[in-house]
């Protein structure tokens, strides 16, 4: 029997991701069955849970996906020198999660589908894990950009990093937000805004 090459392994498991992620965006989390997911992906039930043992695992592992790819970029920008400042770089994130880079949805259904995923690890434990990972893994890659920001003489160093992290993390997480609610949160915006709020002087503030 031929042995099936690593990048058929990869592709057909993208494959399965996918086809759920768009039934979990169309029908919610509890809406969707393995069942409707199999129907999806045009696979047998074999060939599934060969990857996957249940939508617990389709649901962790989108979850996990999201926040690698998105940790990633944060981690690249803190090599550059200088770092891209955070208009820049929540701008490309942004784009990175909207512009079908995740599962080839449309940035709406996309946004839609990360909301879903945050809503559900207040009762699951397991997904609560992974966010709860991800979310300290994104603090820590910020906090590592904030320290090259530092370094190249575009901030002081009287906030702490973890705070600035903090900050910027939320921003991104409120765009995803509107984006899902009520559409139109294009990265532009978000750039127009930050770059806008950088540009103030505090000293002109009484």
């Amino acid at each position: 029997m031929a042995r099936v090459s690593q990048e058929h392994l990869d592709a057909r498991r993208r494959q399965i991701l996918t086809g759920a992620a768009r039934c979990f965006a169309r029908n919610g989390f509890h809406g969707t069955s393995m069942q409707d997911v199999l129907k999806e992906v045009g696979l047998s039930a074999g060939a599934v849970y060969r990857y996957f043992a249940g939508k617990e695992d389709l649901i962790a592992a989108i979850a996990d996906e999201a926040f690698r790819g998105i940790r990633r970029a944060f981690e690249e920008a803190a090599e550059l020198t200088p770092p891209p400042t955070p208009d820049v770089l929540l701008g490309r994130v942004l784009r990175g999660v909207f512009d079908g880079q995740v599962y080839g949805m449309e940035r709406r259904t996309c946004a839609a589908l990360i909301v879903q995923v945050w809503a559900e690890t207040m009762r699951d434990d397991r997904l609560a894990k992974t966010l709860g990972d991800g979310y300290t893994g994104m603090r820590a890659a910020w906090a590592k950009l904030v320290e090259a920001y530092r370094a190249a003489g575009l901030m002081p160093s009287g906030v702490p990093a973890d705070d600035v992290a903090r900050t910027l993390i939320a921003t991104a997480q409120g765009f995803i937000a509107q984006e899902a609610l009520f559409g139109g949160a294009e990265p532009e915006v978000l750039e127009n805004g930050l770059r806008g709020l950088m540009s103030m002087d505090p000293q002109k503030i009484s």
